[in-house]
């Protein structure tokens, strides 16, 4: 039997009811041709890697072979650069499956690319390769740079010929399947308001507290504990990717998961440089989802998502809550950019000159750290002129702000003891991976995909993003 079959598929959403998804079949593609299978997620499964055969990949998530349960396409709304669009739900995708990890969480099998549903207006509801590919580059180098992010189990090319405006067409198309602890969104719950059924907010609020927040069932409060955690998790979640360097660039409520998790990876963009104004989507005009806006933009979805949770809390209890974002999302910024210098528990001073001199000297915001990394010595505790000496830095950078900087990261040294210094080198070639996928990078692979058929240059990019090499 296909190891997938046997897996022990749970009715969650399914038993929610069909106010909540409606049930489709999907495409029948040409051709079935394996591009990627990750045995990470395999071993979270309690799979046996070596026991999974690559046509098992394809016969459940390209042929589409299924167990006893419903292929689901969600059903939700959502804010879509601010304007309200009651319009969505899955529409190249459906939920295939629900299964719990050795670790006892439930997963999503979430399919993007998969055919038309309901939801497709007017759509193919297709996935092109090279968007297949980008999600899966996104994923893999996220999860490695720490951030809480959904991974890609498969990728089938699937044959066909797809026409886009952003891609020379005709184009190959792929089935993706995402692994994520849920595919309920801030506009699952914003399409029940719409739709005026106060009745399954509440049930869906317990489904997902149930589920995702169990530690909070039997808690008196339970409602409000659960908005509170939310806010903690959304805040922690864009700490890490504005660490990260990372732009999602469509950050719509539908696009927002009620876990906290990062999910959906359409035009993202790592920025360059520190650039606050980088946007990654050559439609987001105005820079709505810009580099810099995305603690904003999170803390809006936050509050937008307060409309249909007031049929079960207070609004004043979801207005206190939410004030709080900004100090979770500081004080995990703080942290976590301080990790990346090698540091516990850094200045607020170093900190603020770090961002200064990386924006003042447009130097690579990633090759800073992994040069940090690359030339850090312990000799630097004794002598602050040993610090950053390099021939690397660009010519524009200012002499006195690195000045400062060194004198800054050297007092954050200097009193280290020799076991917390010696973890500063752990830390900084754990936090700061050599390769990162930047446009140029990612349009390189594509090429050899896209003229030879040639995939080694893909599979050696997600090898070096998986080791931070």
């Amino acid at each position: 039997m296909n190891p997938f079959l046997n897996l022990k598929y749970e009715p969650a959403i399914e038993n929610l009811g069909t106010d909540y998804y409606d049930d489709v079949a999907a495409a029948d593609f040409p051709q079935h041709t394996l591009r990627w299978r990750n045995d990470d997620i395999l071993t979270q499964l309690g799979l046996e890697p070596s026991a999974v055969q690559d046509q098992d990949f394809v016969e459940v998530f390209g042929q589409f072979v299924q167990p006893a349960h419903p292929l689901m396409a969600l059903r939700y709304h959502g804010y879509q650069f601010g304007q309200y669009n009651p319009g969505l739900g899955d529409g190249r995708g459906f939920l295939y499956g629900q299964v719990r990890g050795i670790d006892g969480e439930l997963y999503d099998f979430g399919t993007k690319g998969s055919g038309r549903t309901p939801y497709s207006r007017g759509g193919d509801g297709m996935l092109t390769l090279k968007g297949g590919m980008r999600e899966v580059i996104a994923a893999e180098a996220l999860h490695r740079m720490g951030v809480k992010t959904s991974r890609c189990l498969s990728m089938i090319e699937t044959g066909m010929e797809l026409w886009r405006g952003d891609e020379p067409s005709p184009t190959r198309s792929s089935v993706m399947v995402r692994f994520s602890r849920s595919h309920i969104r801030f506009g699952t719950f914003e399409r029940l308001h719409y739709l005026q059924r106060p009745d399954l907010i509440q049930k869906l609020l317990d489904h997902v507290i149930q589920y995702y927040y169990p530690h909070l069932l039997n808690q008196a409060d339970k409602y409000i504990l659960f908005y509170q955690e939310l806010v903690q998790r959304v805040a922690e979640l864009v700490a890490q990717w504005m660490v990260s360097g990372f732009c999602h660039a469509v950050l719509n409520t539908d696009n927002m998961s009620i876990t906290g998790e990062s999910f959906d990876y359409g035009p993202f963009a790592f920025i360059p440089s520190y650039l606050p104004d980088f946007t990654a989507a050559y439609f987001d005009h105005s820079g709505r989802y810009s580099y810099a806006n995305q603690p904003g933009i999170c803390q809006l979805n936050l509050e937008l998502l307060q409309k249909p949770l007031a049929v079960v809390l207070k609004p004043e209890e979801m207005t206190t809550a939410l004030a709080e974002f900004a100090n979770y999302y500081k004080h995990s910024y703080h942290q976590l950019l301080g990790r990346k210098l090698g540091i516990a528990n850094p200045s607020a001073d170093l900190l603020n000159t770090t961002i200064e001199l990386l924006y003042q000297s447009q130097m690579g915001y990633h090759d800073f750290f992994a040069k940090l990394a690359y030339h850090w010595q312990i000799s630097w505790q004794q002598d602050v002129n040993q610090i950053l000496t390099t021939n690397w830095l660009p010519e524009n950078t200012s002499v006195a702000l690195l000045s400062q900087w060194r004198q800054q990261y050297h007092q954050a040294i200097s009193n280290l003891s020799p076991e917390h210094l010696a973890n500063v080198g752990d830390l900084l070639t754990r936090w700061n991976p050599v390769t990162v996928p930047l446009r140029p990078v990612i349009e390189s692979v594509w090429e050899a995909i896209d003229q030879e058929d040639n995939w080694q240059p893909f599979y050696d990019l997600v090898e070096k993003l998986r080791t931070g090499q």
